[in-house]
């Protein structure tokens, strides 16, 4: 199985075109096989053996398949451990990494769904993040120690949450908080995004 056997199951205009942006980060050969959402794809039985939740992004490298945002960057950060993009296992930074990685799934998007649809808040102690205000406040207060989310050093973390964070305040999700517009705009500034959202623009462009 070589490196560069890296399909990325996808859809564009979805939460998978941050992976598309985090494989661009770390400039490694890969294929996109394109879902169409629209012509429900992703709940056909082909795509259902590789995520029975019908949901992308998920990968598939020789025989392994990943699915889960978080996962699939950490994973996708120990197979090219030479680009840098993801401490390994003995250096300081593998637990904040690990942190920031999980944090984004079992708190952010949990909070942040429950706010969009207006969700009645039950006890903080039965919530998966506490309370929304929490949640948002552990974030800001790590991406105000900047530059990235570990510091000076720009990790796959950084390519989740910064795709998460410029679609979530693109479309209001999150209010105008100074600590992420900031972070959000050095993500912007990232050749990788451009070329990340190219690659989807084009898509979209030709019907795919």
């Amino acid at each position: 199985m070589s490196e560069a056997d890296v399909t990325l199951f996808h859809a564009t205009n979805t939460r998978s075109s941050g992976m598309v942006y985090l494989l661009e980060e770390l400039g490694v050969p890969y294929r996109i096989h394109r879902l169409s959402f629209a012509k429900g794809e992703h709940k056909a039985p082909a795509y259902l053996a590789i995520n029975p939740m019908g949901k992308v992004p998920a990968i598939r490298h020789g025989d392994t398949v990943v699915t889960e945002q978080g996962a699939i960057a950490l994973y996708l950060g120990d197979l090219f451990p030479e680009r840098g993009l993801a401490p390994q296992m003995g250096d300081r930074d593998r637990g904040e990494l690990l942190r920031w990685l999980f944090f984004y799934g079992s708190c952010f998007e949990p909070a942040l769904c429950d706010r969009a649809l207006k969700r009645e808040p039950g006890k903080p102690s039965m919530m998966p993040y506490g309370t929304f205000e929490d949640m948002i406040a552990t974030l800001t207060g790590q991406l105000a120690k900047g530059p990235w989310l570990l510091g000076e050093h720009f990790t796959v973390a950084d390519a989740l949450w910064g795709s998460a964070l410029t679609w979530t305040t693109a479309f209001g999700l999150l209010p105008a908080i100074p600590e992420v517009s900031a972070y959000v705009a050095r993500i912007a500034e990232r050749p990788a995004l451009a070329r990340a959202k190219a690659i989807d623009a084009e898509a979209a462009a030709a019907g795919v």
